[in-house]
This record gives structure tokens, sequence and C-alpha cells, in this order.
């Protein structure tokens, strides 16, 4: 029969050498701020527009999903979704589209930019 401590070691010695450094209260110092969103916007068709001039070019979205930090709208007609994600460039600022992804009604990518012509068309 095996000791207490015996069986004790042969979990726990196992266990502490995955065990990592405990790192003390108080001396955690948080990583800087990355930079805006605006820092990371790429030229292209509707990127910094807002909402009010999204609606003014489409109508009204078909969906219009927020989160926290990110607002999703969705403009479709017979040819093309397009869905335009907007965030914040900064803290009390206006959500500006940032992404636009485009397809057609079956799935299929196509450019965001022709998306957006023909959902101008009607």
């Amino acid at each position: 029969m095996k000791t207490p401590l015996a069986l004790v070691s042969l979990f726990c010695l196992p266990l502490a050498a995955c065990g990592g450094t405990i790192v003390p209260p108080g001396s955690f110092t948080p990583p800087p701020a990355g930079p805006p969103a605006s820092a990371f916007m790429k030229q292209g068709p509707l990127l910094g527009s807002d909402a009010k001039h999204l609606t003014q070019m489409f109508g009204t979205p078909r969906l219009d999903i927020r989160e926290t930090s990110v607002r999703k709208l969705q403009f479709a007609n017979g040819r093309c979704v397009l869905d335009a994600y907007l965030y914040a460039p900064s803290r009390g600022k206006e959500p500006v589209v940032t992404h636009v992804d485009a397809r057609t009604p079956t799935g299929t990518d196509v450019d965001p930019a022709a998306c957006a012509t023909a959902l101008q068309a009607k």
C-alpha cells in the first residue's frame, strides 16, 4: 500500500511543473492603448461614412445591429447584400464605416463598390 505522501506527490508534482510565476498584486501595468480605429482605415467605397450618410444613399437598412463597440448596417436588393461595420474613431465621436463586405444573395463575394452602385440604382 502506498503512503498518502506518495499519492500526493504522484498527482501534485506534475501539476507544479506546469505552473507559472505568480504576479504580486499591484505590479501589473496594462499595455498602452493602441491607435484609434481610424488609424486602421483603408481607402475605399463608403469608408468613413456615418449611418446617416448610408441611409441617405441606400434607404432604410434591412438590418441594424448595435453592440457595445460596433454597429452593423445591412443593405440589400435582389442583386447584392452589403454589410457596413461602423466603429467610433474615438470616444464620443459618431461611428463611421471601417469595413465593408459585399456578396450576392447566394453568398458569392462581390466588389463592394459595384454592390454600392447596384444598391443605389434600385
